[in-house]
């Protein structure tokens, strides 16, 4: 069966605007952004009305008579009968309750408690008990149930992926104004994942008796689980697939499960919560064959920072997020390393596909969150591809989105197929597209089916060319050296250079109050007295409080003289002369103090002597540090001399600061240089419009 990329003109699109249009009636008594809190769960009201209808009357009767034998736990056995794994047990249907008009709210509520307990969770989750009462004091409850029953979503005449399909487009309606990547995913661009997913694993799928898990942690309504679903089933009509998901969005939630539910699939395999909290994980210690997942992406994880971090800190690789954590303001990685911690350890593994923005690739410098995150899966063998996909493919953003394929299992037989092991393939599929007739939100362009056999055929073969390029590992990895230069510092007692002093942070906290009453005055009053000795020590004045300074210069002609009048150029002859400046004045100051004076005369001089330690090292100068990154197949030390050492010769590598990265720059492999046009070119091009326009203003002009 084909899947539609995207909506077409058929049965799909016509209920959905019909569906769309119905919602006009809710306007007054509820703003637009509020319509899909009725619609969409009348729906899925509507979807099980049309399910259940052949089989009504007989689950009724079986119940009746499961009642007078007093069994309690009915549900199996009308499941049975329904076909589903739900039934209902009330007398109600949309029939029913439209003919008695006066009685609707309390027949509808009826109808719905007469629901399974799975069926009733989904109309909980959507909180449809509180807009029945909105609806019923709007008098708009009878008038939306009567518009509803005029769509026939039964199977026969919805199939399932059509249904999928009118949620979508409803809900990109109801939602215009979504965060990227919320919600769902166009069906064409699921497709491609699932092809590129299942397409190497095509002679596993067809085995007869074949188990398969497929797990989405962000599944929205679940359209990639469906999709999944339906692929393997073209291939194997008698496989067992077991979906499992998760969203933390209630109505997607809701809708998903009770697509599972028609589907036949265990719906408690739908869980609601946060996928990233650990206490809200609903597939705790479980792991898949497959799993797809399209996060949110350029969206802060605040909410989930504190038990995240917690996890990360006290439980390392022993938890999910061991590699590292990315920048608060986009959390789309820590889906990935969720989805990795879920991998299969067996001799098949685990593959995975994971839409991304362009930030996962590259954002970050080596050592940090999203750096090591790459490192940790690079390093680990475990990224197999990316492909870069045309922009504006989305529903709530434009921007270029890229998928990315994980396995733990890398082939490495040629017997199976292309070596991948130890190899990275990248797919520039930024070209493979065609202009919708009408946009869909910001999705103007789709991948037809021919594309999708393209891409995943170019994928598949593994061989380089225009559009498809192939790495080791290593060509991603870096080494980012920090280069210093030495630090040059000239001295010289000057006003300017003095005033410095006065407006330093240790300087001025001489004068700081710290303890109560007279003592503090007397520590504020010996700070006091220190600062003005330092101030007129150094403007080389008579000091009322110590020794004459002349006779310090008298006896020391030459260094007075020196410090005074000259510039020094060597910090430890300055440092030598200033200690016996202040010594013969009488003046003794902490080290701490001193310090502060000597950077406060200090000034950068390239031509001064290099500052060194005490064990005579040079120090480095932070203004001059510098960062490069050596590619790890490379020799940081030949590099070095061959990239930094003609420019700056005094430079040296501090080896203590290099740190390892990974970034994956997509744009810079697949980049293309574009000619630009000739000025002339451009002139005659100006000087015809200036014609055109100036030929319109005269007939106009005319007219």
């Amino acid at each position: 069966m084909k899947i539609m990329s995207f909506l077409s003109n058929g049965a799909s699109k016509e209920k959905s605007d019909f569906i769309w249009e119905l919602a006009e009636l809710l306007r007054g008594p509820y703003k637009k952004d509020h319509y899909g809190d009725v619609i969409l769960p009348l729906c899925v009201l509507r979807r099980f009305d049309c399910v259940l209808k052949e089989t009504k009357e007989a689950v009724l009767e079986k119940n009746d008579e499961l009642k007078k034998s007093k069994i309690e736990n009915r549900d199996p056995i009308l499941n049975k009968i329904s076909g589903y794994n739900f039934n209902n047990t009330s007398k109600y249907d949309f029939l029913k309750l439209l003919a008695d008009p006066n009685n609707i709210i309390a027949n509808l509520r009826n109808y719905i408690a007469g629901f399974s307990k799975n069926v009733r969770e989904i109309f909980e989750n959507f909180k449809f008990n509180k807009e029945i009462t909105a609806l019923d004091k709007s008098d708009l409850l009878y008038l939306i149930l009567q518009e509803f029953n005029k769509v026939d979503l039964h199977p026969d005449k919805v199939f399932n992926y059509q249904m999928g399909l009118i949620f979508e487009d409803l809900i990109r309606r109801f939602s215009e104004n979504a965060e990227a990547g919320d919600h769902f995913t166009p069906r064409e661009v699921i497709r491609l994942m699932v092809n590129i997913l299942f397409n190497e694993d095509k002679d596993i799928l067809t085995q007869e008796g074949l188990i398969t898990t497929i797990f989405d942690p962000a599944c929205g309504t679940g359209g990639m689980l469906s999709v999944s679903e339906n692929y393997i089933r073209e291939l194997n009509p008698d496989a067992q697939v077991e979906l499992f998901g998760q969203d933390f969005n209630p109505q997607s939630y809701a809708i998903c499960k009770s697509d599972m539910l028609i589907k036949g699939q265990d719906a408690a395999h739908i869980v609601f919560g946060d996928s990233l909290k650990k206490s809200e994980d609903g597939h705790k210690g479980r792991s898949f064959r497959y799993m797809l997942a399209n996060p949110p992406f350029g969206v802060q994880w605040k909410k989930q920072q504190k038990e995240v971090k917690e996890e990360h800190e006290k439980e390392g690789f022993n938890g999910r997020f061991g590699a590292g954590l990315p920048k608060i303001s986009d959390g789309s990685l820590l889906f990935l390393l969720h989805m990795i911690s879920k991998m299969k350890n067996n001799d098949e593994g685990s593959r995975i596909a994971i839409i991304f923005n362009a930030s996962p690739s590259f954002t970050g410098n080596a050592g940090s969150g999203e750096s090591e995150i790459r490192k940790y899966i690079i390093e680990n063998d475990l990224l197999e591809g990316i492909i870069a996909l045309p922009e504006q493919m989305f529903y709530n953003t434009g921007i270029f989105t890229y998928i990315w394929i994980l396995t733990n299992r890398k082939n490495e037989d040629s017997k199976n197929g292309p070596i991948r092991k130890g190899k990275v393939q990248l797919v520039n599929t930024v070209d493979f597209y065609e202009k919708m007739k009408k946009s869909l939100g910001n999705k103007r362009n789709y991948i037809s089916e021919e594309k999708i056999t393209e891409i995943t055929k170019i994928y598949g073969e593994f061989k380089e060319n225009e559009c498809c390029k192939i790495f080791y590992n290593k060509d991603f990895g870096y080494r980012k050296i920090t280069v210093e230069r030495p630090l040059r510092l000239n001295f010289k007692i000057t006003q300017e250079r003095i005033k410095k002093i006065q407006n330093e942070n240790g300087f001025q906290n001489l004068v700081k109050l710290r303890k109560k009453g007279e003592a503090g005055k007397r520590e504020v009053e010996e700070g006091r007295r220190i600062q003005e000795e330092i101030v007129n020590i150094l403007r080389n004045q008579k000091n009322p409080n110590r020794v004459d300074l002349t006779a310090f210069l008298n006896d020391n002609k030459k260094v007075g003289d020196k410090i005074f009048n000259n510039i020094y150029k060597n910090r430890e002859e300055f440092i030598g002369d200033l200690k016996a400046l202040f010594k013969t004045s009488g003046l003794e100051i902490n080290s701490s103090l001193f310090k502060v004076v000597v950077k406060s005369i200090s000034e950068k001089d390239e031509t001064a002597d290099i500052c060194v330690d005490s064990q005579g090292n040079p120090e480095s100068d932070t203004d001059l540090r510098d960062y490069e990154n050596v590619p790890l197949k490379e020799d940081i030390k030949e590099y070095f001399k061959r990239e930094v050492k003609p420019y700056v010769p005094d430079a040296w590598i501090d080896e203590s600061r290099t740190k390892i990265g990974y970034e994956i720059p997509l744009t810079r492999y697949f980049y293309k240089f574009k000619l630009l046009r000739q000025s002339k070119e451009i002139m005659e091009d100006i000087k015809n419009l200036e014609k055109e326009i100036q030929n319109n203003l005269e007939k106009m002009m005319s007219d």
